[in-house]
């Protein structure tokens, strides 16, 4: 057995550079399994937290094994093994990666704890592996104190899991899809398990190089088998913020983030509503003493601009939009028909940030950055609720999309955000959108006016006032007494929006889609 240090590159022996990769390659994996699972889980604190806790043990195991052999077995051919192995395993998530995702989706665990089998069984076996390789390079250091060798393996890893950190975060996933950087991370530990062994490599692991290799390449020439969301794709990135998928199907083009829907547009007719929940964006104009009056109009997330366009369509108001991804902006204008004009202005940026330094007044205020399980807390909160009202006219209305229950545990973000804007506004509305007590859209409509608006005032509104639209079946889910005793009030301190989520895990969430040709005027 080959037990000398091997190829030296520099001051960097051949072990030292396998640690190197290896720790580049652990936290890059790490970063990348959260864009991997979020479709399917969520990016909740609970995924992270179980995915950082896979990775820990994972390494773990794998130093404690990895120092226990490390006496007998530690060789220059075993680290080419070992980088080779983790290789392999790669090239199965490239191609079987949503296979096993779903397999790891089947156990009936409670919803926060619904992720752990499939971080596991994705990402557990190749992180094990890595986990050999420090104990093996400290043992084939050239240095004899133990203590300085493992300094030295350590610091080594270290570095590499910050530059697989930084690297993966920063350049990889803003510029190539999951696919794309997991082949890279596969070729990075090839190639490195084959500069270690030469010039001296023995044909096993030649052939085994040059078969994993082929793997790679195979894996990736013949894409990805599992869940995909139907239709044809006709683009798909990794952005900053999410996964961002657009699909044509019939005539229906549809944006999905993080595997999930959230807009869609009507390629004959772009400004229809595809989905029902947005036809309820125009309910403030029902609530308004005089819809007239709003002439200046903020969104607060973007997404493929279905209320924006609308608006600046068919009203006489000023629309601003502030979107967090700037690949959402860019989409939108390429795919789904999103024009800025003197009437529509896209701003990229934080909702919150944009309040907070504006100097325009609103009188609406729509809130679309919610997804179901990813929410961003800095804007559910009493205080980003003053700051809503702190930027509306005197009479200005605030809207907020959210996706919640209407009732039964799933309702818990819903109530407490609808309690949240108690504290704020003197009247809240809301309006669930698919009829039950199913996972869906709930839209919100606060208003600074303390006189309360009932259903018979909407509906007499909606008879006598041109907005464009016929809103008497969206009036008749109106509500305006919600139970909220049993949850928090939402504080900049204390926002456990990611418990409040939890319940909603792993149910179907309804969207209802609208016929084309059934959006009369009032």
């Amino acid at each position: 057995m080959d037990s000398l240090p091997g190829r030296s590159f520099g001051r960097v022996t051949a072990p030292e550079l396998a640690v190197f990769v290896s720790g580049v390659a652990s936290m890059g994996l790490e970063i990348l399994a959260g864009r991997m699972v979020a479709p399917q889980f969520g990016s909740s604190i609970y995924t992270w937290g179980s995915i950082i806790g896979v990775f820990l043990a994972a390494l773990s195991l794998g130093y404690h094994y990895g120092g226990k052999r490390a006496a007998e077995r530690a060789s220059v051919d075993r680290l080419t093994w070992l980088l080779l192995g983790t290789a392999a395993y790669v090239a199965l998530l490239i191609f079987a990666g949503d296979l096993l995702l779903a397999a790891g989706s089947s156990f009936p665990l409670p919803s926060r704890f619904a992720s752990l089998p499939a971080i596991t069984l994705l990402f557990g076996p190749p992180t094990y592996l890595l986990g050999f390789i420090s104990p093996y390079a400290a043992e084939l250091s050239n240095t004899e104190e133990i203590g300085e060798a493992s300094g030295r393996v350590y610091a080594l890893g270290t570095v590499g899991s910050i530059l697989g950190a930084f690297g993966t975060t920063f350049f990889l996933i803003p510029s190539f899809g999951i696919e794309a950087i997991s082949f890279l991370f596969g070729l990075l530990l090839v190639g490195t398990a084959l500069s270690i062994a030469l010039p001296s490599m023995n044909r096993e692991p030649l052939f085994a190089t040059v078969g994993v290799t082929v793997l790679l390449v195979a894996a990736i020439g013949s894409g990805a088998v599992g869940v995909s969301t139907g239709g044809q794709v006709v683009y798909q990135t990794q952005t900053p913020y999410q996964e961002l998928e657009v699909a044509d199907l019939g005539d229906t083009r549809t944006l999905y983030l993080d595997g999930q829907r959230h807009s869609a547009m009507d390629l004959d007719d772009p400004n229809r509503h595809v989905f029902e929940y947005t036809r309820y964006f125009h309910m403030p104009y029902l609530f308004a003493k005089d819809p007239d009056d709003i002439d200046r109009v903020l969104f607060v997330g973007g997404g493929g601009f279905t209320g924006p366009k609308r608006f600046a369509a068919e009203y006489n108001a000023t629309v601003d939009v502030v979107e967090i991804d700037p690949e959402v902006i860019d989409v939108a204008k390429q795919y789904f028909r999103v024009e800025e004009s003197e009437q529509l202005n896209i701003h990229n940026g934080d909702g919150r940030r944009f309040l907070r330094n504006t100097n325009h007044t609103y009188d609406l205020i729509v809130l679309d950055a919610y997804k179901k399980d990813k929410v961003p807390f800095q804007l559910t909160t009493v205080e980003f609720m003053q700051l809503t009202n702190d930027r509306l006219s005197e009479d200005g209305i605030l809207f907020a999309n959210l996706i919640s229950a209407p009732s039964g545990p799933a309702s818990e973000f819903y109530r407490a955000e609808y309690r949240t804007m108690e504290q704020v506004y003197p009247q809240v509305y809301s309006f669930p959108t698919a009829g039950s007590s199913v996972v869906q859209n709930i839209e919100i409509v606060a208003t600074k006016n303390p006189e309360q608006v009932t259903e018979a005032e909407l509906r007499e509104r909606n008879r006598q006032r041109d907005i464009g639209i016929d809103l008497e079946s969206e009036i008749g889910s109106y509500r305006n007494d919600e139970p909220t005793d049993d949850v928090p009030i939402l504080r900049d301190d204390r926002a456990p929006v990611d418990s409040l989520l939890d319940p909603m895990v792993g149910q179907r969430y309804v969207i209802e889609q609208t016929a084309p040709g059934n959006e009369t005027a009032g």
